[in-house]
């Protein structure tokens, strides 16, 4: 079933954008038969579910953290995770690129936009971006790009509106930026995020069926 779902998602998409499999609460024989489809790129929200999961799995999967990241939490994902979706503040930054720096590594990370109308998502104002870009220097991490997550609604239009909003301000700063990664969709909206710009979906159910 995992390896027809992913299937079907592949073939629907185009080939330049990147399928996280969201793999959160699922159990690792699933993530596994998922790997054995051809899938690496695998996306987790709890720090300690990642850290235990990676060190079962084969190594050359790429971990994503898209959950919200605690500062006291980067040290244990640090050595081995690909991209930190979550990057919802500069102390938060900070704390990566210190904990990039005893790893010795240069730590991928995209910054999470709150274009949702939901109070409780998480994520920054496209004014606190602003701030956080221009006081940024770091070596030892590498803003890639953006993440955002629409509102939980069946209204379209108001999806639309949200996911676009981020694509403007992605457009208007990548070139000076040089991002490349422009992170939005989940099952429920990843058509109408492609259809928005996107280039990297992080998708669960559609993969792994209803959540646990």
């Amino acid at each position: 079933m995992i390896k027809d779902n992913l299937s079907a998602i592949l073939s629907s998409i185009p080939s330049e954008v990147t399928l996280v499999a969201v793999s959160k609460t699922k159990a690792v024989d699933r993530i596994k038969e998922a790997y054995e489809s051809g899938q690496l790129d695998f996306g987790e929200n709890k720090v300690q579910e990642m850290v235990e999961k990676a060190a079962l799995l084969p190594k050359n999967i790429r971990w994503h953290m898209i959950g919200h990241l605690q500062r006291n939490k980067v040290k244990y994902i640090a050595p081995f995770v690909s991209l930190i979706q979550s990057v919802d503040s500069s102390r938060l930054l900070n704390e990566i690129e210190k904990q990039g720096k005893k790893n010795e590594r240069v730590i991928d990370c995209l910054l999470q936009v709150r274009i949702s109308q939901e109070e409780t998502k998480f994520g920054l104002t496209f004014k606190d971006c602003d701030s956080l870009l221009q006081k940024f220097d770091c070596n030892n991490v590498r803003i890639r790009g953006l993440m955002g997550m629409a509102s939980f609604t069946s209204n379209q239009y108001q999806i639309e509106i949200e996911f676009r909003s981020l694509l403007d301000y992605y457009n208007q700063h990548q070139p000076q930026q040089q991002w490349d990664i422009l992170s939005m969709g989940m099952s429920g909206d990843y058509p109408l995020a492609l259809t928005c710009g996107s280039n990297m979906i992080r998708v669960g159910s559609s993969i792994f069926g209803a959540r646990n």
